[in-house]
């Protein structure tokens, strides 16, 4: 298998497009052409994870931290970054990010912390906004069920777990063929009234182009008139942070202790306990202090994430407890996340979870 496959496969599960603008998700080193031998999954990439797929024969390392943020001008070892791009690339070692984008998808890593604490009734805590665009096209009659098919295979019509999703309504359409024509119906230099059916439906915006390339392809006429509206509604299905609720009601201390236990987290950092159970959960992966005002107006008894500063603890005021477990002990489950996702689909790839603990906070 050539690594452009893998890299396709991935892509087209955790579109580079959910990256936030700051991110440096995708392939970062590697010849896309190079055959693989074998894939090590990691949460961030060191100089031992390097050694380790060079002992695995693992010519693929699959992170969700980027070991590149931000340009390198210079490749001498003077860090460790430098030292990692320049012992994967002497190894012939390609390396992969999925980051933001994997934090944002719905079944990402804030949905997978929710799996492993069994909560239901799940919803995405802040869902993007802008990223939906509305097609509308008109099509005859008969061929109507041809292009909806299209444009659904391609990915529109995605309405939460609702799919196949269009509005459809039928009319009469008018045009006359020029003298360069070949119309599908009517002839040239005579006005033509076709039944037609105006068909609406939405995709996220970075399918635009596999949208209206199916649309044409699928559609009988030479010229298609369709129509592109972008959308300010909340993209349900993608966002930051994950709500959702437990079966039962739980004491305070008892559920901070299973945040303790379920992710191997040497301690919790937590506000003031509010001496109620805890019912309604609020979760995100890493760093997620910038969706407590979400949390809270999601009215969560709890919000677990990872990396809150000292004065941040204040802004719960009361109404809600910060449950700080880790950014690594969130994020850990991402090793999971992309081995079920490449074993589903490559059951038959030599894929490696790392043995390297890259957590560079550590406990007395």
């Amino acid at each position: 298998m050539k690594l452009k496959e893998i890299v396709s496969f991935i892509e087209s599960v955790i579109p580079l497009a959910y990256q936030e603008d700051y991110d440096n998700a995708g392939l970062i080193v590697g010849n896309p052409d190079m055959e693989l031998s074998g894939v090590l999954i990691t949460v961030d990439v060191t100089e031992e994870v390097v050694d380790e797929a060079v002992k695995k024969n693992a010519n693929l390392i699959l992170a969700h931290h980027p070991i590149v943020l931000s340009g390198l001008n210079k490749f001498t070892g003077k860090n460790y970054v430098e030292r990692v791009i320049i012992k994967a690339i002497k190894n012939d070692i390609a390396i992969y990010a999925s980051h933001t984008n994997l934090d944002s998808i719905w079944g990402g890593v804030s949905s997978k912390i929710a799996e492993k604490l069994k909560l239901k009734n799940q919803k995405i805590l802040a869902p993007v906004s802008n990223h939906l665009i509305k097609l509308v096209y008109f099509v005859p009659t008969e061929q109507a069920d041809e292009t909806r098919k299209a444009v659904f295979e391609a990915g529109a019509g995605h309405i939460g777990n609702y799919d196949m999703c269009s509005y459809n309504t039928e009319g009469k359409g008018s045009f006359r063929a020029g003298e360069e024509t070949n119309p599908f119906v009517g002839n040239k230099g005579e006005v033509h009234f076709e039944r037609e059916v105006r068909v609406e439906t939405i995709f996220p915006k970075h399918l635009k182009n596999k949208i209206i390339s199916a649309l044409i392809n699928s559609h009988p006429y030479e010229e298609v008139a369709y129509d592109l509206y972008p959308l300010e509604n909340d993209f349900n299905r993608v966002g930051f942070g994950v709500v959702g609720e437990l079966d039962n009601e739980v004491n305070e201390i008892v559920f901070l202790n299973q945040l303790k236990k379920i992710f191997s987290a040497k301690c919790v950092r937590h506000t003031k306990l509010l001496n109620k159970p805890i019912k309604k959960v609020a979760i995100c992966g890493g760093s997620g202090s910038f969706l407590l005002k979400n949390a809270i107006r999601e009215n969560a008894d709890i919000f677990v994430s990872g990396d809150f500063k000292y004065h941040q603890f204040f802004d719960a005021d009361g109404q809600i407890v910060i449950a700080d477990i880790g950014h690594f002990e969130t994020e850990q489950i991402t090793k999971e996340l992309f081995y079920e996702l490449l074993m589903k689909n490559f059951p038959k790839f030599a894929l490696h979870l790392t043995e390297i603990n890259s957590n560079p906070i550590n406990y007395l």
